[in-house]
């Protein structure tokens, strides 16, 4: 491939790469902007978090054609054609993390009338997650591997907090009655933050499979690890 072609073709790849790490940037703040949205019930931040997924959906829209043109035009292959695939996985989970950091601002706007009385560990498992995202996302930007695996393994952390939070609450409700309602959505909310990190593990899963080659979904931490050095 002359090398002109080969300078547009690096050229596509890092503007792809731009655009999946501005669309990670969205994400975070609407993340951070969900929970901030219902600790503090405020509704104008809630709304702007639900109007701004608008522009996280574009982004991917952006990403989903830069991507197919650039299979169509270049026909990738071995290292490029893994980071497509990576891109287009990794671009899914954003969305979903947009998505449902929607959920929670909407939930926000559901306990206007009735409000939580007890908040339990959802600033600790919204800040625990964000990082999480942080750091996936940096992991991406960075080809770092080390870091990758770091996000894989610390979700066991966000799954164990997220089912401590989820029995607390379930004791407000058997406690209170009356808070049946705003505790339901407050467990939601908790589940989105859930299911948030573990979006962010299959990012940096995709990391490993970029660098690597190796497609580690659905291994367990410690024969992933060992993988990892088998190959290194």
């Amino acid at each position: 491939m002359p090398q002109h072609t080969m300078k547009r073709f690096d050229a596509e790849l890092d503007q792809l790469k731009e655009h999946i790490l501005t669309m990670g940037g969205l994400v975070e703040n609407a993340i951070r902007d969900s929970v901030e949205s219902m600790l503090e019930q405020d509704q104008e931040l809630a709304e702007k978090t639900i109007e701004r997924d608008k522009a996280i959906n574009a982004l991917e829209v952006q990403s989903d054609e830069l991507t197919r043109s650039i299979l169509v035009r270049r026909q990738p292959a071995a290292g490029d054609l893994r980071f497509i695939i990576a891109a287009i996985k990794v671009v899914t989970d954003l969305e979903r993390m947009g998505d449902l950091a929607a959920g929670i601002a909407e939930g926000m706007l559901r306990t206007r009338k009735f409000p939580p009385t007890e908040y339990s560990n959802l600033e600790i498992i919204g800040e625990k997650v964000l990082l999480q995202v942080n750091r996936a996302l940096d992991a991406y930007s960075r080809g770092d591997i080390d870091l990758a695996m770091e996000v894989i393994e610390k979700d066991k952390k966000i799954d164990k907090r997220y089912k401590t939070m989820y029995r607390e609450v379930l004791t407000y409700m058997m406690e209170d009655p009356r808070s049946i309602s705003s505790s339901l959505i407050l467990t939601n909310v908790a589940k989105n933050l859930e299911r948030i990190a573990d979006h962010a593990t299959n990012i940096a899963e995709m990391v490993v499979y970029i660098i690597r080659g190796h497609d580690i979904r659905h291994v367990d931490h410690e024969a992933a690890a060992r993988l990892l050095t088998e190959g290194a």
